[in-house]
């Protein structure tokens, strides 16, 4: 999806512009940010990338580039909602809680396979 964000972002306008729909707010904070929306989006982009191919590859740093992700999002979850009083972003912490515990329960497969 931030990859997503990021094309609607370089492409304003185009047939994906509808999308926005689905989170107006999102779209006027990203369109604030100007620039570093892209950058930002590509970021969060090409680390859910390389946590999704560590973590199939069972590699170790795979395991923590998701743990330290799931950790900011969650962050991010609880900061929202106790500042922004955006109540819609506590439901996103019991999912993540329950991500990192499944994680954690099966962290020694990545242990066995640090190359």
């Amino acid at each position: 999806m931030s990859g997503l964000a990021a094309v609607m972002l370089i492409y304003p306008g185009s047939v994906l512009e509808p999308l926005w729909r689905l989170n107006p707010l999102a779209r006027e904070g990203l369109h604030a940010m100007g620039v570093w929306a892209v950058a930002l989006m590509l970021l969060v982009c090409f680390a859910c990338a390389a946590a999704a191919l560590g973590l199939n590859r069972q590699r170790l740093w795979g395991f923590w580039i998701a743990v330290v992700i799931l950790s900011i999002n969650l962050i991010g979850d609880f900061v929202n909602s106790v500042f922004a009083h955006n109540w819609r972003t506590l439901i996103g912490l019991p999912i993540g809680v329950i991500i990192l515990a499944y994680l954690f329960a099966n962290q020694r497969i990545f242990h066995s396979r640090q190359a």
